[in-house]
């Protein structure tokens, strides 16, 4: 019996012994869903980095879009103002060219026959001018009648009106009415660029009719190039002279370009916009070309708050949080999950309200998404 009594008290003390240690082990493997540890090896691994909350920048914008372009004056339209035949065509898409240079000649009958009717008239108009003078004259002796005075008058103040008429029409197709009075007649005009700058359409070949309605060359300097926007009309009360622009060519990179609003358009086009003119920085450094579309941001308020990199934000449904340092040993990192309220926002920062809670913290900025399965069962 004393025996039996002894067995039975043996596994009794048993028993207990191993609900003591399951429940041990059961403390021991326990996680707090609020804190995660990783070695350093995984951080380096996974390139982490630790940061801080820092002082941004965030502003209130106008997003529109336009195109590169250039003043009026810094666009020239070459044509002619008599149509003839393209007998010299030097210059390519892309060349530049001085003001003054040559850039077409045209041929054609026609000016040869304008320059012979200079000629006649002028051979005419020496004659006429004499004949006036010498009825003048008699007139004022009253030797002649009035009749007469008034008839040479008339001849020759009409000849000079045309003979002044075919010297200005001349000059403007760039032939010289001093080489015509000498004789020296051409079938051949030249076309010179009114503006320097570079070529950026060529309509014509040699051998090409061109009428005067016709735009042989184009060309743009590019010395003052600007930004020409179009902002909707239920934004332009906020668009004020000297704001900021940050700008990028959509079609060529993601690099912002800052340029400023130096001309608000007073009138409303038919898509209910107006046009905003913006001139670039630092111009002269940028290989912009005309045409170019573009899309901008027009800032019309900035403020700064303390914020966070989003990439340092852990967004579960409405809630949002971010991980600090809570302890750091030999070879491992301990963070801690801080639930945060957050406002303003922009492509890289977010605004942290309750930032107190992150003050002299060091705060996980980059390979927080690699850790979010550690918090999915919290």
């Amino acid at each position: 019996m004393k025996n039996l009594y002894i067995m039975l008290f043996s596994f009794a003390f048993l028993a207990c012994g191993n609900q003591e240690k399951n429940t041990n082990t059961k403390t021991e493997t326990t996680v707090d869903k609020s804190e995660i540890t990783i070695t350093k090896a995984q951080f380096e691994s996974e390139k982490m980095e630790i940061g801080q909350i820092s002082e941004q920048a965030f502003n209130t914008v106008i997003k529109t879009n336009g195109m590169i372009d250039v003043p009026p004056e810094n666009k020239a339209s070459v044509s002619t103002f008599v149509g003839g035949y393209v007998s010299k065509i030097p210059l390519l898409i892309g060349d530049k060219v001085v003001k003054g240079q040559l850039i077409a000649s045209l041929t054609n009958i026609e000016f040869v026959e304008m320059q012979q009717q200079y000629l006649e008239i002028s051979e005419q108009l020496a004659y006429l001018k004499n004949e006036y003078i010498r009825q003048k004259t008699l007139f004022d002796e009253q030797i002649t009648s009035q009749k007469n005075y008034l008839r040479a008058e008339s001849a020759y103040k009409s000849n000079l009106a045309t003979y002044n008429g075919l010297r200005q029409k001349l000059q403007m197709l760039n032939i010289n009415p001093t080489a015509v009075d000498r004789g020296q007649i051409t079938s051949t005009i030249n076309i010179y660029a009114p503006i320097s700058g570079y070529i950026t359409k060529v309509n014509v070949s040699n051998g090409s009719f061109v009428s005067s309605a016709s735009e042989l060359l184009e060309i743009v300097n590019t010395n003052h190039i600007h930004l020409e926007l179009s902002v909707f009309e239920k934004d332009i009360l906020k668009v004020k002279k000297e704001q900021k622009i940050l700008f990028k060519v959509s079609e060529t990179s993601n690099k912002m370009y800052d340029a400023e609003v130096y001309l608000v358009g007073t009138s409303i086009n038919n898509d209910r916009t107006i046009k905003v003119h913006g001139h670039i920085h630092e111009e002269e450094k940028m290989k912009f070309i005309t045409g170019m579309f573009v899309e901008a941001d027009i800032i019309c308020d900035s403020k700064k708050e303390i914020s966070l990199p989003k990439s340092a934000i852990i967004q579960d449904e409405n809630n949002y949080f971010a991980l600090i340092l809570a302890d750091e040993k030999e070879n491992k990192y301990q963070f801690k999950k801080v639930k945060l309220t957050i406002g303003l926002q922009d492509e890289n920062y977010v605004q942290v309200k309750n930032y107190e809670v992150l003050e002299n913290k060091k705060v996980l900025t980059k390979g927080v998404f690699m850790l979010l399965n550690n918090f999915s069962e919290e």
